[in-house]
């Protein structure tokens, strides 16, 4: 069978243009913007969680964390935006594109699924300094983390459960998973328990 060659009918220059004039968040393909799906308020508490839980472990180091907005090049001409994505790069203010990303995250729904675990996974893959990528499950808490060494386009899973803890090595940090599940409404088979009476894992030192 023959596929039909795809012929680009914006360039990324002109997307970032078109896209600051809307409302609604897009992505970039490499030919044409894609929309981005509205989610639901347990992807957006997750999202939410994610992005302090970060921040208070990354302020005044070495590393820092961004997003829903930092845009990150894939394959070609493809912009996405990762739910959060970590750096080691100073950042210049009218930057577009973030680059030195060393770990990205992804809060999964049912509309992204399989952008997030099949499509972005190939091009993170094609991202040389991305060492981690971090999916979030939203209808469960659960994490799937794919690791890789410097260099390697291959990628090793661990599954992560409400007991356990993700470690960041890349940044220096690590935190509980429940954490990012507080406040989340999970129903009867997604209960989280509350982790501010539970004693904090220490962040290890920053590289």
């Amino acid at each position: 069978m023959t596929l039909a060659r795809r012929i680009p009918c914006m360039t990324q220059a002109r997307f970032f243009d078109w896209a600051q004039a809307r409302e609604e968040r897009h992505e970039f393909d490499g030919f044409e913007p894609v929309a981005m799906t509205g989610g639901t308020f347990t992807h957006s508490r997750i999202a939410q969680n994610l992005y302090f839980a970060l921040r208070r472990r990354l302020d005044g180091g070495a590393c820092q964390s961004l997003g829903p907005d930092a845009g990150l090049a894939t394959i070609g001409d493809i912009v996405r935006y990762p739910d959060a994505l970590i750096t080691r790069v100073k950042i210049k203010g009218d930057a577009r594109l973030i680059p030195g990303v060393i770990v990205v995250f992804e809060v999964v729904s049912p509309t992204s699924e399989h952008i997030d675990r099949i499509v972005k996974l190939r091009e993170y893959a094609a991202v040389s300094s991305i060492l981690r990528y971090v999916i979030l499950e939203s209808a469960n808490v659960g994490l799937t983390v794919l690791e890789r060494l410097a260099g390697d386009r291959k990628w090793t899973a661990t599954a992560l459960t409400v007991e356990d803890s993700l470690t960041l090595p890349e940044a220096g940090i690590a935190f509980p998973v429940a954490e990012l599940y507080e406040g989340g409404d999970l129903g009867d088979d997604g209960d989280v328990p509350d982790v501010r009476d539970a004693p904090r894992l220490k962040s290890t030192p920053r590289a």
